[in-house]
């Protein structure tokens, strides 16, 4: 596995924090007890990343040669474990979290596969399974709508994050600005989508035809 650079080493760190406190918020709405708390942190910080690892046949995942990572999970879930009563809604904490750690794994993702060798195309939906993913089972795990399911924007989000640092690497523009303009993208449409209840437009049902000739 190819080594990552210090920048890179630290948006893993911040996106491991903020989803793995996304998973103990909704460990903590779910009355789990600690080793609850960091079980579900662990899967939603690592679920996502491991995926975009076993699809690039990095190995082994970026997780088992970095047990601070691990530490990092652990404690920002014993951290709410102890601080989640504290907090007003904690649904609306969760929306936040899970929508930093979206954005930033997005990004992180998107360039992880890139240095593997991954196509533009490949490292976009890549990056988009490492934004998800990890959300997925965090929310399949503790029987809760999946917030992808949801009528919101969710992984638009994630995929507009993946696309404009993409877009703005083969301008070319520096990677600094590329990176922080993706997870700026994806966060404010995000953030926009929790506070004006954005959502797609849904499929509407519409009355069955009536068929004279069928018997």
């Amino acid at each position: 596995m190819e080594p990552l650079d210090t920048a890179l080493r630290w948006l893993d760190f911040v996106g491991i924090a903020v989803f793995a406190a996304s998973g103990a918020l909704v460990a903590s709405r779910k009355q789990m007890d600690a080793v609850g708390f960091v079980l579900i942190a662990v899967v939603t910080g690592f679920g996502g990343g491991t995926l975009r690892d076993l699809l690039l046949g990095r190995v082994p995942v970026f997780w088992l040669d970095r047990p601070e990572l691990i530490a990092v999970a652990a404690g920002s879930a014993l951290l709410v474990f102890f601080t989640a009563h504290l907090v007003e809604s904690r649904f609306k904490a969760l929306l936040w979290a899970d929508a930093v750690g979206l954005a930033l794994y997005a990004v992180v993702g998107t360039e992880i596969a890139l240095l593997a060798g991954a196509d533009a195309w490949a490292a976009v939906t890549l990056g988009v399974i490492t934004g998800v993913g990890g959300g997925i089972l965090r929310d399949v795990i503790c029987a809760e709508m999946p917030l992808i399911l949801r009528r919101e924007i969710y992984i638009t989000a994630a995929a507009a994050a993946a696309l404009t640092y993409v877009a703005l690497r083969l301008a070319p523009l520096p990677r600094d600005v590329a990176v922080v303009a993706g997870i700026a993208t994806g966060f404010v449409i995000r953030a926009a989508a929790i506070q004006r209840g954005w959502s797609l437009p849904p499929y509407r049902g519409r009355p069955a035809r009536d068929y004279p000739d069928r018997r």
